[in-house]
């Protein structure tokens, strides 16, 4: 192990990351496992059986029944079990928070980091591929209650989005002296992280850039450009951003950090690169480590003020933790190089996924805006799922804010039009069965679960019509 990496931190991390994935991975083999007693005399009792053993709850009745005169819908079981699962494991995360807490401390103190280093706001937008879903938490080592993340396909941030969270950002500051007030010397920091693979570069790396690691960079330039010169021609008095350029490689989980170019832009060529980070200085002592990094850092660009300097050295330093995590669980790459999503999550939330390949993320408010990172999506779990027979699990999912009158009524609507729009967009998996979806909308205000809505997979009998 590298003399920087956490390994109490590390052990949390992988016992949680095990733990989830192999709940929902055991979905398929139970069910393999009840289909194939579907015939024998007292089949439900024993697929209630082998559902609570190994799956921790009991399968519907109605999904269940009258199994001796037609076959089960495996399609329908396989999507309430994967929804269960989701709810059951989201439930979890918003009542025990199981991944609080990092190496720079809770929320407050790294906020506290944060402003040390010139900065009072780090707005992730990452790619929607499920391969960066635990970016915040795993690969850099944040607490994620105190990153804005939202994800895009392709890392293609929305930038009138962005422009609206940094004027919000910007007033909290003025009227409420949050996160710190008006008048401090920070500035917002907007990052976008790409990814590429190491091992397959021409096949795994980001599908929206046709594996293009080269593309992929500069149109995450190209989009923190437009967002910066957005908030300059908008607003007077000097305001601006600072940028940050992150690559995620997805076999290893190093990332690589661009630098500036020396013309207020970032240098698609020139970064600094975990990897190689963790391989000098692997023999070191931690201070030795820690002080060779920073050095690093502080001499590769002239243009790189003290703070930034001191949070790109936190980011390598953290993401050797990361390094290491890789290579003790899995080699020097993770055997799922390409996707290996579980299901689906679009609308806006899903603070509870921060874990590699477990969701596909399509943030949108309408289907309309947002029909390419859901096409890509579907696209995905063609592959993963339509071409074994398996539906396409949907999770269709607000937040609100409960304190804001009518938001709750808001949300739902939301829910609804995106279930609507998105069933006659895709409706020929969808007549087939081969798409399914869990409507849900969460009030983060009160800091609660998921309130579920609907559920396309219906376990109770439709009432009588009198």
């Amino acid at each position: 192990s590298h003399p920087l990496t956490r390994q109490a931190e590390n052990s949390a991390l992988r016992e949680y990351e095990t733990r989830v994935k192999e709940t929902f991975d055991a979905i398929v083999p139970t069910l393999k496992q009840i289909s194939a007693l579907q015939h024998q005399t007292n089949f439900e009792s024993q697929a209630q059986q082998i559902a609570k053993q190994q799956l921790g709850f009991e399968l519907p009745g109605k999904l269940l029944d009258n199994v001796w005169v037609s076959h089960l819908d495996m399609r329908s079981l396989f999507a309430w079990c994967l929804f269960e699962v989701y709810k059951r494991f989201s439930d979890e995360f918003f009542t025990r928070d199981p991944l609080q807490g990092s190496h720079l401390g809770d929320e407050t103190r790294f906020q506290e980091f944060l402003e040390s280093c010139g900065f009072h706001t780090l707005d992730v937008s990452p790619c929607a591929d499920g391969r960066l879903a635990h970016v915040v938490r795993y690969v850099m080592r944040l607490p994620y209650k105190a990153v804005r993340r939202k994800s895009y396909a392709g890392a293609l941030f929305d930038v009138e989005n962005s422009l609206e969270k940094w004027v919000e950002t910007e007033l909290y500051r003025f009227k409420e002296g949050k996160p710190n007030t008006a008048d401090a010397p920070t500035r917002y920091l907007k990052t976008v992280v790409y990814h590429f693979s190491s091992v397959d570069p021409e096949h795994e790396g980001c599908a929206a850039h046709g594996s293009d690691t080269t593309k992929a960079a500069q149109a995450g330039i190209d989009r923190l450009q437009a967002f910066k010169q957005a908030v300059e021609n908008m607003h007077c008095c000097g305001s601006s951003i600072d940028q940050l350029l992150v690559g995620l490689d997805t076999d290893t989980d190093a990332i690589r950090v661009h630098l500036p170019d020396g013309q207020d832009g970032i240098d698609l060529e020139n970064y600094i690169d975990a990897h190689e980070m963790y391989n000098s200085t692997h023999q070191m002592s931690v201070s030795e480590a820690e002080a060779w990094i920073h050095k690093q850092v502080a001499n590769s660009n002239q243009a790189l003020s003290e703070g930034m300097v001191k949070l790109i050295t936190a980011l390598l330093v953290n993401n050797l933790s990361q390094i290491d995590y890789v290579r003790k669980a899995h080699g020097q790459f993770y055997p799922d190089a390409g996707h290996e999503e579980r299901f689906i999550g679009a609308g806006i939330g899903f603070e509870e996924v921060q874990l590699r390949n477990l969701t596909y993320f399509a943030y949108l408010n309408t289907v309309e805006e947002a029909v390419n990172d859901l096409d890509v999506g579907i696209k995905i779990f063609t592959g993963l799922n339509i071409s074994r027979e398996l539906p396409v699990p949907v999770v269709i999912r607000f937040d609100y804010h409960g304190k804001v009158p009518g938001a709750r009524e808001r949300a739902i609507e939301h829910c609804q039009r995106v279930s609507d729009a998105m069933n006659q967009r895709y409706v020929e998996i969808k007549s087939k069965g081969l798409l399914h979806s869990l409507v849900a909308i969460r009030d983060i205000s009160a800091a609660g679960c998921i309130e579920v809505l609907d559920c396309s997979v219906k376990t109770e009998a439709k009432p009588e019509a009198h």
